[in-house]
């Protein structure tokens, strides 16, 4: 049996959304600190324009993980929003979550420092997977402790686990791409986030 501690922590649902925002604004802040202005060496225009260009790398990662911060925003949004109150194993599972988030500005920035090793394409897309997982995790059990809303939509279960297991997948096979060129890997993933932001309603994706 369950204490009673245990039965009364982490019930607010607002104040753990409230933790999620700071934290993610944090995040998506820090990301721009991996871009610093080229320094030194810098005598004409075009060494500016060389300079710049040396730093697409890190543009790229940046504009990645700042739309996938998006996404788990909105995902984590939207779960929240459809549960009636948190408990305290779901509000360790998404602390846990926020650990991913907070974590992933690491992964970027090594992933724009060493852009053709796959080991730092492989740390980038697990730090995706675990954010995933963790967010799929917490709805899974908020489920099984009856903590949904009795008015939620009754799709929401199926669009929101479809849409997180395939967003996944996809990742995985992005990932996957780095066997060949880890750019490749790096245009897949990037265009299944830009797919999931974009999406026409029509599109089979966005029903998902």
């Amino acid at each position: 049996m369950s204490s009673l501690f245990n039965r009364i922590a982490g019930r607010n649902r607002e104040r753990l959304a409230a933790l999620s925002d700071g934290v993610f604004a944090f995040a998506m802040t820090v990301l721009v600190l991996g871009i610093r202005p080229p320094l030194g060496g810098i005598h004409s225009e075009a060494d500016l324009f060389h300079a710049l260009v040396r730093l697409a790398p890190r543009f790229v990662t940046f504009a990645m993980s700042f739309v996938t911060l998006g996404i788990y925003w909105v995902g984590q949004q939207t779960q929240h929003d459809a549960m009636a109150h948190s408990d305290r194993a779901y509000t360790w599972l998404h602390i846990a979550f926020l650990m991913g988030v907070c974590i992933l500005p690491f992964s970027t920035a090594l992933l724009a420092e060493y852009i053709e090793f796959r080991v730092a394409l492989l740390v980038y897309w697990f730090n995706i997977f675990m954010v995933g997982m963790l967010l799929l995790a917490g709805w899974y059990h908020a489920k099984r402790a009856g903590l949904v809303r009795p008015d939620a939509p009754p799709n929401a279960d199926d669009a929101f686990v479809h849409r997180v297991a395939r967003a996944q997948a996809l990742y995985a096979l992005g990932a996957a791409l780095c066997v060949f060129s880890t750019w490749w890997s790096i245009a897949v993933i990037f265009a299944v986030q830009l797919t999931y932001v974009f999406t026409p309603r029509f599109w089979p994706l966005n029903r998902l």
